[in-house]
This record gives C-alpha cells, sequence and structure tokens, in this order.
C-alpha cells in the first residue's frame, strides 16, 4: 500500500476545495483502517467549509473555536472498506474487505455519556470530517469496530447517507414519542433530511405528515416521497395553512431549517402538548412569548445527530425493505467543490453522494 493519499480539503474557509496529498494513517491500537468508497454531501459539510455558524444578533460561533483546525478533509456520510486493523482489533469482528457505513460522530470513549453510548453528546468528541479527516479522504480511521455498521444489501450510495440523515431523522422521531401514526406531523424543509424523514416516518406507521418548503421542485419531491400534504413556508399566513393541512393543531414538528422564520413557525403550528424538534443550523435567533408557551405545555427540544444505536437502528429498518430510499444523485470524487457548490446553490434534490 502507498504511504499517502490524496484528498478534497478545505484548506481557507470560503474558498475552493484543494486536492491536497497527506498520510495515509496507521491504525493502532483498535483503530481500523477504511478505504472510502461513497461519501454523502451534508449542510454541516458547508457550514464547515464557511467557516462559522450564525448565532444571531449579528454574532458568529467559528469552527477554529470548537477546536477544527485546517486542512481538513470534510465529509461524514462515509460508506467504505476495511483495509487494515490496528493491533488490538479484532479482525473476526469485522474482517478485511468487509463494506460498512462509518458511524462520524465519535466521542472520547472515557466519559460517562460514551459510557452510556450517546457519543453524539459527548463534550470531546472526534467528529469524522470536522475534527479529524473525513470521507472527502481516500482513507480514513474508525477507533473501534462499534462504530461500523453492516447494512447488508442496501445500495452503497443509500447506505452512507445513514451516517448522518439517516440515524438524525430516527432520533428526532423518537423525541416526538409518544406519538400515534395518526397525529399530524410537520416537517419543515425538504431537502435530504426532510425527505429521509418522511421515509422513516412511513416506515414507522405514519400516516399525516405535512412538508413545508419555499422551493416548489423540493415540495413536488416531498409529495413523489410520499408526504400527506405540502405548503410553501412563505404563504401568507403558513401557520393556518399547516393546521389546515393537517386537519387540526399538529402534535409535532422537526424544523430541518431552523431559521427564526421557521422556529417561530414551528412553535406556532404545534398544538397544546405538541413538541418541536430543531435539527438545523441555519442559525439566528427566535421570539418565543412565555405564557402561551407554558399554558400551551410546548416543548422546544434540540436534537445533534444521533447515536450508535440510531445507526444500527436505521440499518435493520432498511434492510427490512420497509425504508424507501431518497433520491440519490452520484457524483465523481473529484468534482468534489461541483458538489458543494450545488448544494450551497439550493440545487440539490435528496442527496449528492461522491463517489471514489
Amino acid at each position: 500500500m502507498a504511504a499517502t493519499q490524496h484528498a478534497w480539503a478545505v484548506v481557507e474557509h470560503g474558498k475552493p476545495l484543494q486536492k491536497i496529498e497527506i498520510p495515509i494513517p496507521e491504525p493502532t491500537g483498535t483503530e481500523i483502517l477504511i478505504r472510502v468508497t461513497h461519501c454523502g454531501v451534508c449542510h454541516s459539510d458547508l457550514h464547515f467549509w464557511e467557516g462559522f455558524y450564525d448565532l444571531g444578533g449579528g454574532k458568529r460561533m467559528y469552527v477554529k473555536d470548537r477546536g477544527a483546525t485546517l486542512p481538513r478533509a470534510p465529509g461524514h456520510e462515509i460508506f467504505g472498506t476495511v483495509v487494515k486493523h490496528g493491533p488490538d482489533a479484532n479482525p473476526k469482528t469485522v474482517s478485511v474487505g468487509s463494506s460498512r457505513v462509518v458511524y462520524p460522530w465519535v466521542g472520547c470513549g472515557k466519559c460517562g455519556r460514551c459510557e452510556d453510548g450517546d457519543d453524539n453528546l459527548c463534550v470531546a468528541q472526534n467528529i469524522r470530517g470536522i475534527f479529524t479527516n473525513g470521507g472527502f479522504a481516500q482513507y480514513i480511521t474508525v477507533p473501534h469496530a462499534r462504530y461500523l455498521v453492516d447494512c447488508g444489501n442496501v445500495n452503497p450510495s443509500v447506505a452512507c447517507t445513514f451516517g448522518c440523515s439517516g440515524l438524525t431523522v430516527l432520533s428526532s422521531i423518537q423525541k416526538l414519542k409518544p406519538l400515534r401514526p395518526e397525529e399530524p406531523v410537520l416537517l419543515i424543509g425538504a431537502g435530504g433530511l426532510g425527505l429521509a424523514c418522511i421515509a422513516m416516518l412511513q416506515a414507522l406507521g405514519h400516516k399525516n405528515i405535512v412538508t413545508a418548503d419555499i422551493s416548489a421542485e423540493k415540495r413536488h419531491a416531498a409529495l413523489d416521497a410520499g408526504t400527506t400534504a405540502v405548503m410553501d413556508s412563505r404563504a401568507e399566513d403558513p401557520v393556518k395553512e399547516a393546521i389546515q393541512a393537517a386537519g387540526g393543531p399538529l402534535a409535532g414538528a422537526i424544523d430541518f431549517v431552523c431559521s427564526k422564520q421557521t422556529a417561530e413557525f414551528a412553535m406556532a403550528s404545534v398544538g397544546k402538548g405538541g413538541k418541536v424538534i430543531a435539527v438545523g443550523i441555519m442559525g439566528g435567533e427566535m421570539s418565543l412569548s412565555l405564557v402561551p408557551f407554558t399554558f400551551g405545555s410546548k416543548s422546544l427540544i434540540g436534537n445533534i445527530t444521533g447515536t450508535p444505536q440510531h445507526l444500527r437502528d436505521v440499518a435493520e429498518i432498511a434492510q427490512s425493505g420497509k425504508l424507501s430510499p431518497i433520491p440519490i444523485t452520484e457524483v465523481p470524487w473529484d468534482q468534489a467543490n461541483d458538489a458543494l457548490q450545488e448544494l450551497h446553490a439550493g440545487k440539490v434534490t435528496g442527496r449528492l453522494v461522491l463517489i471514489h
């Protein structure tokens, strides 16, 4: 094996990715070396490329303040092939040549959160594509076999998305529980996550889904995916339209955008006891009238990705045949810059996946 690899990397925030040569990491301890074959292109990759998050009120949180350094190969929706084991890894757990989805939200492995299996809540994460190189590189390591999940015969271009969009939507839906199949749910945003959520809700037996998006093309994609109704979130009275489409106040809402406008729309649309799950990171601030919030016994819950168990559960649901695949557009790995810019321009329906 060669000693070096190529990676499409952020060398300067906001500037085109550069193809750089970096060492192929040598797996140590229980680490496993993966040859990346597929990598989804996610909106979180865009935020990393831009270098900041909008906190509202003119304030920003910079990725460097999270401890991220450059150059860095982004990409966290990773599918690849096992190449080599570290000296303490058990080759019988996952053999060389096996293809697996990577869980990218790796925790420190030592804290209480990690011991409970909640790597996504660890305060010392080593996320692939942010704090260490991700799937825009040719090779990555994972710290342990437990972060590799078998998806059987699921198309690798679909399976790679389970590491972010798949596990995130399952985690978000579970936060809405208890939720009866007929109770209406509002989804804001019909991008890759929104379409994945429609598919997951259907797989779990939910039958009343209202999807809001500003794009007519994405609303059409949501209808194709099986949502019950669609609406333009820029409507004159979006709350009224959402409630009418649902047949009454919403039991819950999942906001895959999370701007000031969408967050306030979601909160106003849910009925008494309703829950709003905040997933997107477009950013900003929202206004919240506290008395109606209390009288309505409403909940606003943040959701950051999901756990390794969520990924295993998504893989199981997908292999059962119940989970419809989202629209996938495969893009050659050398067109990583074009893929990122298409996403930045809002031209993507479903998910772009880089093929190595």
